[in-house]
């Protein structure tokens, strides 16, 4: 018990958030630009400078931990045997444990695929394929070619239990850093995440976070615990399910509207209706995906790209701007804030879409075929539709002026019937940006953790 300080290295800004555990409240926040291109030290002393202002300088911390996703965050490849099944199982691994998947390869893969692999700088790679007692061939040939063309970045094998063995001799042979861990589809459909998903943080903790430039302050930090996605979906658990005596919000989903990506949590089990039929994997509890098209700053102009003809000209009519160029600004700047009104506007349209965006591609849909027998219904994906919750985080969320606009764009205001968005839930913001503080201080006090979550994270309708 005493005085944490919680720290989160992000790709636009360093966050800090100061804990008393024996008050179970906040002593107060504070944030700089992560200055990870030059020494990721500068924004850290930075945002701890304007921390001490607030708090005292008095303050003394007995424990002093990180997240981070910073230089990109932990960027992965999955690579496996069938893309809607195996390669979709991986990447969903991927996901789950905090990762950007910054490249998705299935089959044979070739030389020219694994120059892409090294090309976009990749962190590590899962590589699967194959239920126990299936395919052996294709995850055997892949990982040949892997050893064959020198790659010595982290490779994790979690697919067929039958050619462990024989994957790991290609490992030694080559003198590659391989791991192997259980079977992210050990049976057609049947997903096991855990053993991958805890090698994952294993290998970011002892590896990774050196590469992200974290090293040069470690005499600071007692510990890196957790990539930053992982920090916010262990949050948004622990706020739905409660912990001990004190409940939590049950189903809700958290949206997080970032400098470089929109990452989408879903806490909660697929609704299931009794006049469809459910195709593809089963979906987990705890669902996160990450949309490195859609983000306010580095990620810009892929905002506008997912847009349509007409959505473009909506905007260039309604207010008279060139959206090109307002969105090339933003990627060219990335420090930028909004000076005026017309950079609010551009700005509070860009979240929305990446709120609206984000969750057509989280949410499941269903699908009406036609057969002899009649009309079937096929539900891929997750039903969201009956989600209590939907809580918005990141700067651009708890800046805004119209924040239940953005979290609107994540319901189904367009009456799409083939979406399975959330219909009516109670919108919500992470005001103080604590979720990935939270997250944090979850993984030792998860009790006070929550108590705080649910004393700052407001319901703005």
């Amino acid at each position: 018990m005493g005085n944490y300080l919680l720290i989160d290295f992000g790709s636009t800004f360093t966050k800090l958030c100061a804990i008393n555990t024996e008050a179970e409240d906040l002593l107060g926040t504070a944030s700089d630009f992560t200055t990870v291109d030059s020494d990721i030290s500068i924004g850290y002393h930075k945002a701890l400078n304007k921390l001490f202002k607030e708090i005292g300088n008095t303050i003394e911390f007995d424990q002093v931990i990180a997240c981070s996703s910073a230089a990109g965050g932990l960027k992965m490849a999955a690579i496996g045997l069938v893309e809607e099944l195996t390669v979709e199982a991986a990447k969903r691994v991927c996901l789950g444990a905090g990762a950007k998947v910054d490249l998705i390869l299935s089959h044979h893969i070739n030389k020219s695929e694994v120059k892409k692999i090294i090309e976009k700088k990749i962190d590590i790679i899962l590589l699967a394929g194959g239920a126990d007692g299936g395919n052996t061939e294709c995850v055997l040939f892949n990982a040949e070619i892997l050893g064959k063309m020198g790659i010595k970045i982290p490779i994790i094998f979690a697919g067929n239990k039958s050619v462990q063995d024989e994957i790991q001799d290609v490992f030694t042979k080559y003198e590659m850093d391989g791991y192997i861990c259980d079977n992210v589809m050990p049976k057609i459909n049947v997903l096991y995440i855990d053993s991958a998903r805890d090698k994952i943080r294993d290998i970011f903790l002892k590896k990774i976070i050196e590469a992200k430039g974290i090293k040069r302050i470690e005499n600071e930090i007692d510990q890196v615990i957790l990539p930053t996605p992982n920090a916010v979906l262990e949050a948004a658990k622990l706020l739905s399910e409660g912990y001990l005596n004190e409940s939590g919000y049950g189903d809700l989903v958290v949206v997080d509207i970032g400098g470089a990506t929109t990452d989408m949590y879903s806490i909660c089990n697929s609704t299931r209706r009794s006049d469809v039929l459910i195709h593809g994997l089963e979906e987990p509890f705890a669902k996160r995906t990450v949309e490195g098209d859609l983000g306010m700053r580095y990620s810009a102009p892929g905002i506008i790209k997912s847009l349509t003809k007409q959505e473009v000209e909506y905007i260039n009519m309604e207010k008279e701007v060139d959206i090109e160029k307002e969105v090339n600004l933003r990627f060219n700047n990335v420090k930028s804030l909004p000076q005026n009104v017309h950079d609010e506007f551009i700005d509070q349209f860009l979240a929305e879409m990446c709120a609206y965006r984000a969750m057509h591609r989280h949410c499941g849909r269903i699908e009406e075929v036609f057969t002899p027998m009649g009309v079937v219904y096929n539900q891929i994906g997750k039903d969201l539709t009956e989600i209590k919750y939907i809580i918005g985080t990141g700067g651009v969320v708890i800046n805004s002026k119209k924040q239940t606009k953005i979290l609107a764009r994540t319901t189904n205001i367009l009456h799409n019937k083939a979406e399975l968005r959330p219909s009516r839930p109670n919108l919500m913001v992470d005001q103080s940006y604590i979720m990935a503080s939270m997250g944090l201080l979850s993984q030792k006090e998860p009790l006070i953790a929550l108590k705080i979550l649910k004393k700052y994270i407001k319901k703005i309708r």
